[in-house]
């Protein structure tokens, strides 16, 4: 298994994984996941072989706060490492930056909870589709 940053020929790869794992409604054209990838500072997918098994991506400024966002690894290679190892590359080594995600899946706070990240009282959100009260 490789993990490196997402190269455009492992585009259609990427979409194709995150299309069957959860999460078309976010992705739902090639030209949409696209411009998420476009818009992303960070991309990384894992690679077995020359399939696409795992993908994340991260929005940051490098030097104080990142969003992780859209970690998923194939069912079929689950609890190897894999999510770890994205969650590493696309967080890179700096540990003065602040790193947040929502995790709304069953099991998630577990998994990411391994990774160093921790239930926050600290942090708001702005759902999509709202707008200013």
């Amino acid at each position: 298994m490789q993990v490196h940053d997402l190269s455009l020929s492992e585009l259609q790869g990427a979409y194709a994984l995150l299309s069957v794992n959860g999460w078309s409604n976010r992705i739902a054209t090639r030209e949409h996941f696209s411009a998420l990838i476009a818009s992303s500072q960070r991309t990384a997918v894992a690679v077995v072989g020359e399939q696409v098994v795992g993908f994340a991506r991260g929005i940051t400024d490098g030097l104080s706060n990142g969003y992780l966002s859209m970690v998923v690894v194939s069912s079929a290679h689950r609890n190897q490492g894999i999510g770890r190892a994205l969650v590493k590359h696309v967080t890179g080594g700096n540990p003065n930056v602040t790193w947040v995600l929502r995790a709304g899946r069953e099991g998630a706070e577990a998994i990411f909870a391994k990774l160093g990240f921790r239930v926050s009282s600290v942090a708001m959100e702005r759902a999509r589709g709202q707008t200013e009260a």
